[in-house]
């Protein structure tokens, strides 16, 4: 319930010059229910507040957030993988 006040807290005060970093929305419920926040949570930064954001998740829900690009403009994903201790990015 603390996460959820907080990404309220997040979503009503964030403005056009925020950055917001979240991390694992959600988490502790089930698959589709912590899509959902974190979808709605996309959609809400996106349309509303207009802030640039940045949302790090388990690959559980990863694959399915990133669908949100296709319906949100200006959303995309980025991959991170860490092979012998360096990380490699991919789009």
């Amino acid at each position: 319930m603390v996460e959820m006040v907080e990404t309220a807290t997040i979503l009503n005060r964030a403005t056009e010059r925020s950055l917001v970093i979240l991390d694992e929305i959600g988490r502790g419920t089930a698959t589709f229910d912590g899509l959902s926040i974190a979808w709605a949570t996309v959609e809400h930064l996106h349309e509303v507040n207009r802030s640039r954001a940045l949302f790090c998740d388990a690959l559980s829900r990863t694959h399915r957030l990133g669908r949100a690009s296709r319906r949100v403009s200006r959303v995309g994903t980025m991959r991170v993988k860490e092979m012998a201790g360096r990380c490699r990015l991919s789009a």
